[in-house]
């Protein structure tokens, strides 16, 4: 359930970031939704562990995980944008 709401958090994250923010443009709007499901997977998975306080049971919803996943997918949009206007990728 959890890796389920970090693929979408992250998705919404791109689609958010191509319509009111104008990211990504070249690429187009699902892309940008796919960089944000990898940002929020790879924030929830890789390093919501090792920076948050796990949940009591594994299988339970973790509201830290799920912040975390939003702030790397955020990140990753921004690098993606970033590569992309530098070097045309």
């Amino acid at each position: 359930m959890n890796t389920f709401l970090w693929v979408m958090a992250g998705a919404a994250l791109g689609w958010a970031s191509y319509s009111y923010l104008g990211m990504s443009e070249g690429r187009g709007k699902m892309a940008a939704m796919v960089i944000g499901a990898i940002g929020g997977v790879i924030g929830g998975k890789l390093l919501a562990p090792m920076l948050t306080s796990p949940a009591a049971v594994p299988t339970d919803f973790s509201s830290s995980a799920l912040v975390l996943a939003m702030l790397m997918a955020t990140v990753v949009l921004f690098i993606g944008n970033v590569v992309y206007k530098r070097w045309d990728v």
